[in-house]
C-alpha cells in the first residue's frame, strides 16, 4: 500500500513540475497567467490511497507588468478585462494579448489569425455600428469638397483706413492692411485658395471690411463683409458668417460658408488663431492604428484619419470559470462565468486602454523557484519511501 502511496506522491509530483515548468517557459509570454496544482487526497473508502492533482488554476485576475512596444497596433488593458475574438469555426475566445494586425483581407485579427470582435463604423456616421468582424477599408479615400472654413483672429485696432479702396480685379496692398489665404477643396479634390482682405474702414469707428477671392477672381455670392466691434473690442455681428459661392467646374459648385466668431478688434499686432477649412484631397489606405479608446483608425495620404472599428472588451462576473484553450486564451462555455458584459474601453468595469504596450506574463519567478524546491524534496521524499519499501522487501524474501 505505502509503495502505491509514494508512487502516487511522484506522479503528482511530476504534474506539479509540469505547470511549474511551463510557468517559467513563459516567464516572457505576453498576457500569460500563471498554472497552479492544486492536490487532493484519494480515498478507497476511508482507506488513504494517495495523492493526486485534482485541478489546474491559473491566476487570472493578476495583471502582468505593462511593457512598451512603440507598435500602433499593440494595446493592454489597464484593470478588468479582454479582448474578444473568433476562430475560422464561430468559436469566440477571449484574451489579454492585444497584439493586432490587418490580415490578407483587411480584417483586423490577433496574434493567432482570429478576427478580432467590435462594432463596425461608418466614417461620418453617428452610430454605434454593426456589432462583429472588423473590417479595415483599403480603397481610395474619396475627397470631400469644402462645406466650412473656421477664421478667428485679432484685427489689430492700430491699423488705418488704407489710403486707396479695394479692388478686386487687382488688389493693391496699399488697399488693404492684413491678407490671409485658405486652402479649399472641390468636388473633385483640386485644392482652391480663399483669399481674405482686410481693411479697416474708419479711423474712428469699430470695424473693418473683409473682401474675398477665389482663385484670385471673386465668387459669384460672398464677396465681402463688414465685421463690426464694440467698444471692447467685441465681434458684434449676427450672424457673424459670410454664404460665398463658387463654380470651380468642371467639379459641381463650392458653397462655403465663413464663420468669424472670436475674432476680436484690440490694440497691437494682429494675430490668426483659427484659420480651419473642412474638406480633403483624394487619398490612399496607409495604415491603420488603435486609438486609446479603442477606435481602430485607418489613415490616408492626404492626411486625413477615420475610425473605421471600435475594439470591445468582455467582462465576466466569475472570471476564473473561464475555460483555458491555450495559455493566453480562454472560452466561456459554461453558464459558471455569470454575466458576460461587453463595452468600450474605459466604460463601466471594463479597464482602460494603453497603446503602444502589451501586458507581461504575471508569473514570479522567484515564487516559482521556490515551488521548484519544494517539488523536489518532495519528489526526494517519495523516492525514498519506495526505496525503504523495497529494501524491507527484499530483507523479508531473504528471510524465508
Amino acid at each position: 500500500m505505502s509503495f502505491n502511496i509514494a508512487l502516487s506522491g511522484i506522479q503528482a509530483v511530476n504534474e506539479q513540475l509540469n505547470s511549474i515548468s511551463n510557468n517559467i517557459a513563459n516567464a516572457s509570454t505576453y498576457g500569460y497567467k500563471a498554472q497552479r496544482a492544486n492536490f487532493s487526497s484519494m480515498y478507497a473508502g476511508s482507506q488513504p490511497t494517495g495523492v493526486q492533482v485534482g485541478s489546474t488554476t491559473q491566476n487570472i485576475g493578476l495583471s502582468g507588468g505593462v511593457l512598451s512596444t512603440g507598435r500602433s497596433l499593440d494595446a493592454s488593458i489597464n484593470g478588468r478585462g479582454f479582448f474578444v475574438s473568433k476562430t475560422g469555426s464561430g468559436e469566440t475566445v477571449y484574451s489579454r494579448v492585444g497584439i493586432f494586425t490587418k490580415d490578407g483581407s483587411d480584417f483586423l485579427v490577433d496574434s493567432a489569425g482570429r478576427r478580432v470582435q467590435g462594432n463596425q463604423l461608418t466614417p461620418g456616421v453617428e452610430s454605434d455600428g454593426v456589432p462583429g468582424d472588423i473590417k479595415v477599408p483599403t480603397q481610395t479615400l474619396k475627397a470631400k469638397p469644402t462645406t466650412e472654413i473656421d477664421f478667428a483672429a485679432n484685427l489689430s485696432a492700430d491699423w488705418k483706413k488704407p489710403a486707396i479702396a479695394f479692388d478686386p480685379a487687382a488688389p493693391d496692398p496699399a488697399s488693404y492692411n492684413m491678407t490671409k489665404v485658405t486652402l479649399a477643396y472641390d468636388s473633385q479634390g483640386k485644392s482652391h485658395t480663399v483669399s481674405q482682405y482686410f481693411a479697416r474702414t474708419d479711423d474712428a469707428t469699430n470695424s473693418v471690411a473683409v473682401y474675398t477671392l477665389i482663385d484670385g477672381q471673386a465668387p459669384s455670392a460672398g464677396t465681402g463683409i463688414t465685421l463690426t466691434f464694440d467698444q471692447d473690442g467685441k465681434l458684434t455681428n449676427d450672424p457673424t458668417t459670410l454664404a460665398m459661392t463658387y463654380d470651380p467646374a468642371p467639379a459641381a459648385e463650392m458653397n462655403i460658408t465663413l464663420d468669424y466668431v472670436g475674432t476680436t478688434f484690440q490694440a497691437g499686432e494682429a494675430t490668426t488663431s483659427v484659420n480651419i477649412a473642412d474638406g480633403y484631397t483624394t487619398g490612399q489606405y496607409v495604415g491603420v492604428e488603435l486609438a486609446s479608446d479603442g477606435k481602430v483608425v485607418a489613415k490616408y495620404s492626404n492626411g486625413e484619419q477615420q475610425a473605421v472599428g471600435q475594439i470591445k472588451l468582455a467582462t465576466f462576473s466569475n472570471e476564473d470559470a473561464l475555460i483555458p484553450v491555450s495559455d493566453t486564451s480562454w472560452t466561456a462555455n459554461g453558464a459558471d462565468v455569470g454575466t458576460v458584459s461587453l463595452d468600450n474601453p474605459g466604460k463601466s468595469v471594463a479597464g482602460s486602454l494603453s497603446t503602444a504596450t502589451l501586458e507581461g506574463s504575471n508569473v514570479d519567478i522567484t515564487s516559482e523557484l521556490v515551488g521548484l524546491m519544494g517539488s523536489q524534496r518532495n519528489y526526494q521524499a517519495n523516492s525514498k519511501v519506495i526505496t525503504t519499501e523495497n529494501q524491507m522487501l527484499q530483507s523479508l524474501m531473504q528471510a524465508m
